[in-house]
Order: C-alpha cells, then structure tokens, then sequence
C-alpha cells in the first residue's frame, strides 16, 4: 500500500459532438483516442456519471479487452478515473486482457456494477486501426438504449472530469493493489485475476468436459484446428481445449494476442480467415474454427474446407440442443436470431440495376452470409417459442433476463446462450463438439443431415463500407417508398426457372415483449411467397462513415438442388 494518499483531482474539460455508442459502444480510429484531448476520459466519465452515485459507491467494477494497441493505456485512465468517482474495486484480467464473453461471466459471478470493455471486436488494431469502448451493466451484458442514449446526452454537456493521475497499476502481477486516496474512508483496490479461471470454471459447469476430452484426446480422437487470429481468445483455447481436453498444442494457432492481431484482420470469416480455410481444406483436420478479436464471434469449418454458414450453426445447435448437459438441466425456454443486420464497399444507388441484382443474387451466393429464417424451422418443429429482434445482443439480453430465452445467434458469425449476456465464440465451438461427440458423424455430415430434414438457405450479403451518411439515409427513404406502394405487393420477379412473388414489404419495427419498447427503422425487408426474402440495412459499428448491408437469402427444399457449392456464384457478375 502506497505511504502517502494519493490526489483526487477535478479537471476541466470540453464535450464532443461525436460520442454517441452504438449497439457495440464507441469505436473509432485509435488515433482519435489518443490525439483528441480528453476524447477517451470524457467518455469514461461519462459512463460513470450515468450510474446514480449512491450505486457507484464503494461498487465493483470489471475491466478487460481484447489486447489491442492502446489498451493498457485505455485501463490506467479507467482505473484511474473509477478511483476518483468512487468505485472501491476493480477487476482487470492480467496483462489487461479479457475476452468479452469472460467479462460478461466475471461481472455476474461476482455481482459487479458493471464492466468496461475495451474492443473494437472484429475491426483491425494496431496504432492505424480501431479501438472502442463498451460498457456492460450489471446483468453482464451490452448496456441497454436507455443507459447508452443517457451517456450520449451526457458527453454533449460535460464540463469536468475526476481522476486520480498519480495512481499506476501493475497489470503484470495476479493478486490485489490497494491505494490510499485523499479523503476516502477505505482503501481503493485493484485485483487482477486469471483471466480465463472463472470463465472456464462456467464452462466446465454447461458441458460435459470428460466426454470432450475423449473426443479430442482420447483412443478415436478428431484432429482440430482452431485459430484465435491473435485475439483475447488464445489463452482460452491453450488453457481449456489443450491443457484440459488434451487437444495437441499445435491444435492452437495464432494464440499469442497482439496489439495489431499480427497485421492481420480478427474477423473469423470466409474472406479474413484464408489460412485457416486453406490449412482444413488439406483434409488432415476434422473440425476448425477461427475467432474474432474480443472472443465473440465464431466461424465452424468441417473437413476439407466445408463452411458451416452462421445461421446454420445455431439451427444445428438448436435442433441437437439436448446433446449439451446443460439445457438436460435447465430446459429450453426459447430462441432467438436478429433481422439481418465482409464485403463491398462503395456508393450505393436504388435503380433498376440494383433490383436486377437482387434478383439473381436469389440464386447464387458469396462467401458472407445473413441470418435467415432456418432457426424458425428447427423452433416449428420442436414447438419452442422464437423471437425475431434487431440487430444487437442487448435486445437477446432483454428476453434472457426475462427468462425467455435459451439459445440466440446474429448473422455476423456470432451465437450463444443465457448463462452470459455476450456472444461467445468458444462456446459455440464446445456446443458443436458436444453434438459430434454425441452423434459420431462428420461436421459435413452433420450439416447435409439437417438440410435433409428442414430445407436450406442459400445467402449472400454484400456491405458497402464508408458511404457518405447523407447518401445513404436518402437511398434507404427512397427504397422504403418504392416498397411501401400497394402496387409492389404481388410483384413477381423471374429468375432462371424460379418465381418469386412479393408477399410482405416492411421497415422492421421491434416491440419488446418483455417492456413494451418500441425499435424502429430496423431494416427494410422485402418477403417473398415460399421464405426467400431481400433486405436493406443500415448498419452503425464501424469507426466511420456508414454502411449499407443487402442480405439476399433464397430458401430451398428440392432435395436435389440442397447440395449445391455455395461458393460457385459470383454475384459481382450482375453489379
């Protein structure tokens, strides 16, 4: 403990216009947070004026990130700043690193106030790349609307922040700091914790480890893959798939986190994760995966390279639900999957080409995929109530914490269930091999199986990145008024020998079933006779500028034409 007590000051500073959080907090460039004076503590004092100070005192607090460049400085500010606005203690993951899913568990077990997140997920890193900001309330999960639009309208007037700027940290060292500060009654305290103990000790909690172990480890072992791209999710895969379920050490790549991912891109998909892509298809490998830079997102590979799309991964998961002990146990209440929310970049215009587009893009599909309506399906026939939401796991947090719901997935390669508030990559990937322990048959298998049963998905998404906001908040009214014309209604739109009808034409709008709030202008959504349907979204999670998504999703249930490659099409051809 530090001799002499340490300086609570109260400095003065200057909002910005420009901190609005987005359904995954603040993001923007790195050098923004490091250039703008105050940018980053403005925030933090934002978010902890948002907590009623009677809360805030004496409270615990989580801080963690994925590792990325600027993070430990990010977390001596933070702790430095919960210090002076009275929170007694914090927890921080060693070496300031925490996936996000392990935050959501920690904040829970330990009944915190809170957590900050430091993330910007699967955006690069580096001193040129993204950073962001996130904060997770006491639930575990993504601060609900209400709680990020009270920080919002706080940044627009903030005057003065407090910080204790003498006190220092040694993220380095498992165990508790304590400091003395001027007139504070009690010490304040600094733990910092294994950061992959209690979040595995839940793990160990939801699957049976032992039949695990015989998978990876045992006399008829598969061979994995998995790839943490230089995240926060390699010190959970060393720990958990190779030193407790006995999977080989060189099972593990990319585990060491970097503070720019190695230079690569941390977004486990098709079009980022190509050595991993090209590593399974030598076949030497039953079953790969990749994750993202903060352990939320997923992508599940089979033998030989075969791509299991998202939201086939969580209909398979849910339809195989009961090979997981843990939902023998709790039951399953619900599921859930958003309205679709990498990709093309560039300006954006709604002309018959465009419609063109869509059209043959029914057919054929990229390498990125949407959510669409195949977990309706799987909840039809199991009789289990589904949700559709917006995009935005705060809305699953919602129904989880109302007791509702079980098992939830978004299109942007991310799943998980409610003993967390956060998508969590690692689990999807236990949950898949518990289904094929359970069921002994490949990941190819196990997928054209499900085909069989409930029909398939054919999809593609195409993002156009940085486009001017103006641009395209006019391009979307524009699309919303075409659609919104009786006349548009009955349409039919002729591709090769297929038909497709127009059935429904909306913009999505979200009634919580649990509060009553309303969310609109969550997407446009042109519904076809049959389930195909097209989608246009706005989409608010990158650094800046805006982004236009057009999901494109053909559902198919001829038995003869569910095994086509999805990756054969190209739809650039009719751009």
């Amino acid at each position: 403990m530090n001799d002499s007590p340490l300086q609570v000051l109260t400095l003065p500073t200057s909002p910005y216009p420009d901190q609005r959080p987005g359904t995954n907090g603040l993001r923007k460039k790195t050098h923004v947070f490091q250039s703008e004076k105050y940018y980053l503590h403005n925030f933090i004092q934002c978010i902890f004026s948002s907590i009623d100070l009677r809360d805030r005192q004496g409270s615990t607090m989580v801080v963690g990130g994925d590792g990325r460049y600027f993070n430990s400085t990010a977390i001596q500010v933070i702790v430095q700043m919960a210090a002076a606005n009275g929170v007694g203690h914090v927890v921080i993951g060693q070496n300031g690193i925490m996936s996000t899913p392990a935050v959501s568990c920690v904040i829970r077990k330990i009944k915190a106030i809170g957590g900050i997140i430091l993330t910007a997920s699967h955006n690069p890193g580096g001193p040129d790349g993204d950073f962001g900001i996130k904060f997770n309330t006491a639930s575990g999960g993504p601060a609900p609307e209400a709680v990020t639009n009270k920080i919002f309208q706080l940044s627009r007037t903030i005057e003065e922040l407090a910080i204790c700027p003498e006190l220092r940290v040694d993220l380095g060292t498992i165990g508790k700091q304590s400091f003395d500060l001027e007139n504070k009654f009690k010490p304040f305290t600094v733990e910092i914790v294994d950061p992959v103990e209690s979040y595995a000790n839940s793990l160990r909690n939801i699957f049976d480890f032992a039949v695990l172990k015989e998978l990876l480890s045992g006399d008829n072992h598969i061979q994995i893959c998995l790839d943490a791209r230089h995240g926060a999710t390699g010190p959970y895969v060393k720990k958990i798939l190779c030193e407790e379920l006995g999977s080989p050490a060189n099972s593990a790549i990319n585990c060491v986190p970097l503070e720019d991912f190695g230079g690569g891109h941390p977004d486990p998909n098709l079009t980022y994760a190509t050595d991993l892509v090209e590593t399974m298809k030598s076949g030497q490998y039953d079953f790969g995966a990749a994750f993202d830079g903060d352990g939320e997102r997923n992508m599940i590979l089979g033998k030989h390279g075969f791509f299991v799309n998202p939201s086939d991964s969580v209909a398979v998961i849910a339809a195989n639900i009961f090979c997981i002990p843990y939902f023998q146990h709790t039951g399953v209440r619900g599921f859930a999957r958003s309205m679709p929310t990498k990709c093309r970049s560039g300006h954006v215009n709604i002309t018959p080409k465009c419609f063109t587009l869509c059209r043959c893009a029914l057919n054929r599909t990229s390498s990125i995929s949407t959510h669409s309506a195949v977990l309706s399906r799987v909840a039809r026939a199991t009789k289990i109530q589904l949700y559709e939401t917006p995009a935005g796991w705060r809305y699953f947090g919602s129904l989880m914490d109302a007791g509702r719901l079980s098992l939830c997935g978004e299109e942007s390669f991310g799943t998980g269930s409610d003993y967390i508030r956060e998508k969590d990559g690692l689990w999807a990937v236990l949950a898949w091999m518990s289904i094929l322990a359970a069921r002994r048959q490949s990941v190819e298998d196990i997928m054209t199986d499900h085909w069989r049963t409930y029909g398939r998905n054919y999809y593609t998404r195409f993002d156009y990145e940085e486009v001017d906001l103006d641009a395209a908040v006019e391009m979307m009214l524009d699309l919303e008024l075409m659609i919104s014309d009786r006349a548009f209604i009955g349409q039919v739109f002729t591709v090769g020998e297929k038909k497709y009808q127009v059935e429904a034409a909306d913009n999505f709008e979200y009634s919580d079933p649990v509060d009553g709030t309303i969310s609109r202008n969550q997407g446009l959504r042109i519904v076809f006779k049959g389930g195909s349907r097209i989608i246009f979204r706005l989409s608010g999670s990158d650094s800046f500028g805006a982004t236009v998504r057009l999901y494109i999703d053909s559902y198919e249930k001829d038995i003869n034409k569910l095994f086509q490659d999805p990756q054969c099409w190209i739809v650039t051809d009719y751009m």
